[in-house]
């Protein structure tokens, strides 16, 4: 039988992966809670919050889920940023802030909403990356923070077994803006078949809507191409 969406958390969930999920669970009969650092297109519940602030999260996480008319049953977390070159290049502070946001601020909004889920089947679902299992060059900040998640959510899995379902989502290139505004050498070449983020939306409900005693621990999600998998 499948389970009852309800209220998600989505941290990020303003664009790309996030809005597409979103619009998923919308489909789906569910009410997404959006934190990010910009204003979501959808009229959703909202709170501002920059994932690189502990205490903005915290807050924004205590808005949203204290009080929803209901108790959280899932949390996703695919907000994330880049900055990239090679470790001599890139300022410290930037470095720091793709760390900042997307491994502590994975861990800040999942730590924050952990008294809010509901106790009967609720789910957590991180965003690492392929490159949270490959690394390449000039990628030091993200294949960091990436790779970071894949070991922060194995580790959670282990601590919330048989209390909270927890999946790692991997997900490949998606067409998203993520890759805009950078140099031509970091962006994607014209013939990569990236993504379309709504269908990794689709195995984030999959994972979301797994009956109790039943768990997807870790997926990869990406084009039949890929290039940066395995």
């Amino acid at each position: 039988m499948t389970a009852a969406l309800g209220n998600i958390l989505i941290a990020g969930g303003a664009s790309g992966l996030g809005a597409a999920t979103v619009r998923a669970v919308r489909r789906a009969g569910g009410t997404p809670l959006v934190i990010d650092i910009n204003q979501p297109a959808e009229d959703v519940a909202y709170r501002s919050a920059d994932l690189a602030d502990t205490a903005a999260v915290e807050d924004a996480v205590a808005d949203l889920a204290g009080t929803a008319d209901q108790p959280l049953r899932g949390v996703f977390t695919p907000a994330g940023i880049d900055s990239c070159g090679r470790l001599d290049r890139v300022p410290a502070k930037d470095w720091e802030r793709v760390l900042h946001v997307n491994l502590l601020g994975t861990a800040a909004v999942i730590r924050a909403a952990l008294p809010y889920l509901d106790a009967a089947g609720a789910r957590i679902v991180t965003c690492a990356s392929t490159l949270g299992i490959k690394a390449v060059s000039d990628a030091t900040a993200y294949c960091a923070s990436k790779f970071g998640v894949v070991g922060f959510t194995r580790a959670l899995a282990a601590e919330l077994a048989g209390e909270v379902g927890v999946t790692l989502l991997i997900p490949g290139g998606m067409t998203t803006p993520f890759f805009d505004g950078r140099a031509e050498q970091y962006k994607p070449p014209p013939d990569a078949n990236l993504n379309d983020p709504d269908r990794v939306a689709e195995a984030v409900l999959f994972a979301l809507r797994q009956p109790p005693g039943s768990e997807i621990r870790e997926m990869v999600v990406c084009s039949s191409e890929e290039s940066s998998w395995p």
